[in-house]
């Protein structure tokens, strides 16, 4: 009986007890108590989706999740659920405990039962938790940066995908795939996920706008919010000044100013007075009215820091205090909007979120919260190696962390000498870091040629 019942506890912690075997959890370390096996357990107690705790079940919820980070981790063939079976064969006969079968049907039925809220919420404590421990040189003049941003990913061609995320209309049916925009928050001083808001690519209120409205609930008094000018709309800045939100973006191209109606804080900086257009029509009544009629923003144009661009860049900013946050200094801030173009690139190339690969949208939502889940662990690597070695996390080589994060993850490190290895690990990350590219703008364009093959024109059964 005894026998039987430690048997039960050690299967109910598989999977999460390698949260502890990790470098990062080293409580001698900083954020070495960000992300414990204990709390993993509890978030998934706490919103009743534990599963697979009977004598009999093997893949448990700590398995599950285990499994698919490892997944979602790897490139190539080990990418695969089948890959992901054989490391719980591994992970499991290590242990001394029954495997899974090999079929990975039981897997998948398995990563069904996984909780999105519970992976939601694994991703946001990881970025609050990092954020409420960083030394203040991490942050812009003491305050919270947040860098906002859209991006679009693709994902199999089912019904159920088709129907919720429908492929672009210019596609002939069965020749394209589902289509789903994204809008993320990222945090400029951590470099980690803050939320994210997921809609199909077209149709009412799909946009990036949109989107972000979903996620204002998340910025906080104090915060400043950077981004892109297509977010650079009067609604948009009220809204956030109203919430005590402070905003640094491009100055939209379509708008226009009068220069003999502005206040000239020098050459090329100014006070502009912006007027309450009418109500747009996503917006109720009850908040067009507390908007305020005008608003005051500060301008501050610099000439291109490239041959390739021939515009000037104009940038727009609610901080008005030209002496506290001088002109050069705040064109610095917008630089760093650069970040999140290098961040979702991590997401979606090292991490693959540029293509799904779950066949129903309840699954791709699963799958998109186990990528940020895993993506905010490897960035809480990176803290860690900036931490240590006295750097600033978006420093630190994504990749390199992530493959360090992912040799502990598949093979966890003995207890006798996981601290001293965490430390080898960490100065590798730390020695290694990216180089610093301010005012980089990428062309969009490609070196290697893509192979000659026609464009798929009609459904591919009709080819046969």
């Amino acid at each position: 009986m005894v026998t039987s019942l430690l048997q039960s506890a050690k299967k109910s912690n598989l999977g999460f007890s390698v949260f502890d075997q990790l470098s990062y959890s080293d409580s001698s370390l900083p954020f070495g108590n960000v992300l414990s096996a204990d709390r993993v357990r509890e978030i998934f107690a706490e919103q009743d989706a534990l599963f697979g705790t009977g004598d009999n079940d093997v893949w448990n919820a700590g398995v599950t999740l285990w499994s698919f980070i490892s997944q979602v981790l790897q490139d190539g063939q080990q990418h695969s659920c089948n890959a992901a079976v054989t490391r719980a064969i591994r992970y499991m006969v290590e242990r001394g405990m029954e495997p899974p079968s090999p079929d990975s049907g039981e897997y998948c039925r398995a990563r069904n039962k996984l909780n999105v809220n519970v992976l939601r919420q694994l991703v946001l404590e990881i970025t609050q938790n990092i954020s409420l421990s960083a030394p203040d040189h991490w942050l812009w003049h003491g305050r919270t940066v947040k860098l906002v941003d859209g991006f679009t990913f693709t994902m199999p061609d089912t019904p159920e995908n088709q129907e919720e995320f429908p492929q672009a209309k210019t596609q002939t049916p069965g020749v394209g795939f589902p289509i789903a925009r994204a809008c993320v928050v990222l945090s400029l001083a951590t470099a980690c996920i803050e939320d994210i808001a997921i809609g199909p690519y077209a149709g009412k209120e799909t946009g990036e706008t949109a989107l972000l409205r979903k996620l204002l609930g998340g910025f906080k008094p104090g915060d400043i919010m950077l981004a892109d000018r297509y977010y650079c709309s009067y609604f948009m800045l009220a809204i956030l000044k109203s919430r005590g939100v402070d905003v640094c973006m491009r100055l939209h191209q379509l708008r226009q100013t009068d220069y003999t109606k502005v206040k000239w804080l020098g050459k090329n900086e100014y006070i502009e007075t912006w007027h309450k257009p009418q109500r747009a029509k996503w917006m109720s009544q009850e908040l067009y009215d507390s908007l305020p009629k005008t608003m005051k923003l500060r301008v501050v144009a610099f000439d291109s820091t490239t041959d390739d661009q021939k515009e000037p860049l104009i940038v727009v900013t609610t901080l008005l205090d030209h002496k506290q946050y001088p002109a050069h200094e705040t064109g610095g801030l917008y630089g760093y909007r650069w970040h999140s173009e290098l961040d979702i690139r991590s997401i979606k190339v090292s991490l693959k979120m540029d293509y799904l690969s779950c066949k129903s949208p309840e699954m791709i939502r699963r799958e998109l919260w186990t990528i940020l889940l895993a993506y905010n662990m490897v960035r809480l690597v990176c803290a860690q190696a900036a931490a240590v070695h006295d750097k600033l996390p978006w420093q630190m080589s994504f990749t390199l962390a992530g493959n360090t994060l992912l040799s502990q993850w598949m093979h966890p490190v003995p207890e006798s000498i996981r601290e001293e290895l965490g430390v080898y690990f960490l100065e590798q990350i730390a020695r290694n870091e990216v180089g610093n590219r301010p005012g980089r703008i990428e062309p969009r364009v490609i070196k290697r040629r893509p192979k000659s093959y026609s464009l798929m024109t009609k459904p591919r059964d009709q080819y046969k």
